[in-house]
């Protein structure tokens, strides 16, 4: 039984404000696996308060200092993954292998680019007579979701310490175990008193006064875009700066070429992976309407073939993690189902063999037009929708009708013509064959949020811009 009964507040671990606590359930055997100690407005306040007192001598640090404190971090990050790791597979249901690979793998990738990058990055440049000063912007709140916990924290919280700034973390009280180690490790790794501070809880306890909060000068939301309409209406009376990386309908435009069949497959598994519970995963699959047919006995295949079980064995994908996520998926399901969309691979109820547990079958349909349920409302679960489309205009103009544009894939041999679908996709990031790259920016347009992770744009969210005039 895992227990965080202590808040990470001023450089120290100290009691809540109450004795109220929030169970943690192992979404692979349903049972409760932990508590947490549920926040509330007054651990807030204390550790906003901590924040504020740090913040003039650490914005007041030299880029040296903070390299070595993130060297630091990184040392003690890389000793304790398997630690990461197995809370991961226990709270989220991340198979060991992506957990102890990928998953942790994030976090370390996003703390050595923070180094590598503050290393040469430069926080003034003269303009003529102007001198422009890139300022730390302050005390940052940051809230983050359970479904890849390293990765949302990492591109918030190290490059916040690598600019200058104080935080305030908010892990998601599903999977807070995470939130709990990381805070262990700035410890361990000697964060200055207040620089990082770690309260755990749910949105109405500590989610809404940290985004309201008058002392916050910025808050940093990953999640639904339900919760981050409400994030940025509690930010909006105190004028803070309010990033948001939210929901998304990622298209995946299959291009019609000899290697259509592996694109498909390949587009199976990056939806399957983590149970489908990413954000950015690309569910409608566009192929063209002539090879509908071959590319719905590609996916078939692929879906089919995906193992899915117990997450400390060997298998592609665990549960969902939560109840309520397993009926909001299964509720989906059947909706595409009542819409008249053919049914290729999986569908409702667990998969055979397990009579427990929040998991899903890998699920895909074919037939689907892009006005059903299951083509507009992020899934979020191991779910995949085939669009047929009739030429490269009609694949652009599906793949940008929908209210979001987090993320989306372009799938082919051609080069070119990747490169001319992939400009036309109105999106914050566009994959071109799976490809991969942690300076990239990373956000979206339209409801998937505003503002820019990842690399040196992910800086860009935490600094204040200052012009000297006459300098």
């Amino acid at each position: 039984m895992r227990e965080y009964l202590k808040f990470y507040i001023g450089g120290q671990w100290v009691d809540p404000a109450t004795t109220a606590t929030i169970d943690v359930v192992n979404p692979a055997t349903e049972q409760v696996s932990g508590r947490v100690a549920a926040g509330s407005a007054a651990d807030v306040d204390r550790a906003v308060a901590a924040a504020r007192a740090a913040f003039p001598a650490w914005s007041a640090t030299s880029k040296e200092q903070r390299l070595e404190l993130l060297r630091a971090i990184l040392d003690v990050y890389q000793k304790r993954s398997d630690d990461l790791a197995s809370v991961l597979t226990e709270e989220m249901g991340a198979p060991a292998a992506l957990a102890g690979g990928f998953q942790v793998g994030l976090g370390t990738g996003h703390l050595t680019t923070a180094i590598d990058l503050l290393e040469n990055f430069t926080f003034e440049e003269q303009r003529g007579p102007t001198l422009v000063v890139k300022e730390p912007i302050g005390v940052c709140g940051l809230i983050t979701p359970w479904n890849w916990p390293l990765n949302q924290i990492a591109v918030k919280v190290f490059p916040a310490l690598a600019t200058g700034c104080t935080t305030v973390l908010k892990p998601s009280e599903q999977a807070p175990g995470v939130g709990q180690i990381f805070a262990e490790i700035l410890d361990t790794a000697g964060v200055p008193a207040g620089v990082f501070n770690l309260v755990q809880g749910d949105g109405p306890g500590v989610g809404v006064p940290l985004s309201s909060h008058p002392d916050v000068d910025l808050i940093s939301f990953t999640g639904s875009t339900r919760a981050g309409i409400e994030v940025a209406k509690n930010a909006a009376p105190t004028v803070k700066r309010v990033t948001q990386e939210l929901g998304g309908k990622g298209p995946n435009v299959i291009l019609d070429d000899g290697a259509l069949a592996e694109n498909v497959a390949k587009g199976v598994g990056g939806v399957m992976l983590n149970s489908g519970q990413t954000c950015s995963a690309a569910t409608r699959m566009l192929v063209p309407r002539a090879r509908l047919d071959e590319a719905t006995a590609a996916a078939k295949e692929a879906a089919s073939a995906t193992t899915v079980g117990d997450p400390t064995g060997e298998v592609a994908i665990g549960p969902v993690v939560s109840e309520a996520q397993f009926q909001k998926v299964q509720g989906l399901i059947q909706k595409g189902i009542d819409e008249g969309a053919t049914l290729v691979a999986g569908g409702p109820g667990r998969p055979d063999g397990l009579s427990a547990g929040y998991f899903v079958k890998p699920t895909v349909f074919a037939n689907v037009t892009n006005d059903m349920t299951i083509a507009r409302e992020e899934i979020f679960g191991p779910v995949l929708v085939i669009i047929g489309y009739d030429d490269i205009d009609d694949a652009v103009a599906i793949a940008n009708d929908t209210e979001y544009g987090l993320a989306a894939n372009v799938s082919g041999a051609d080069q070119e013509q990747a490169r001319a679908v992939a400009r036309r996709i109105r999106a914050g990031a566009v994959y071109i064959n799976d490809a991969f790259d942690f300076c990239s920016p990373f956000g979206g347009y339209k409801k998937s949020g505003n503002g820019r992770e990842w690399g040196e744009f992910g800086f860009s969210d935490y600094l204040e811009i200052k012009g000297i005039l006459g300098y």
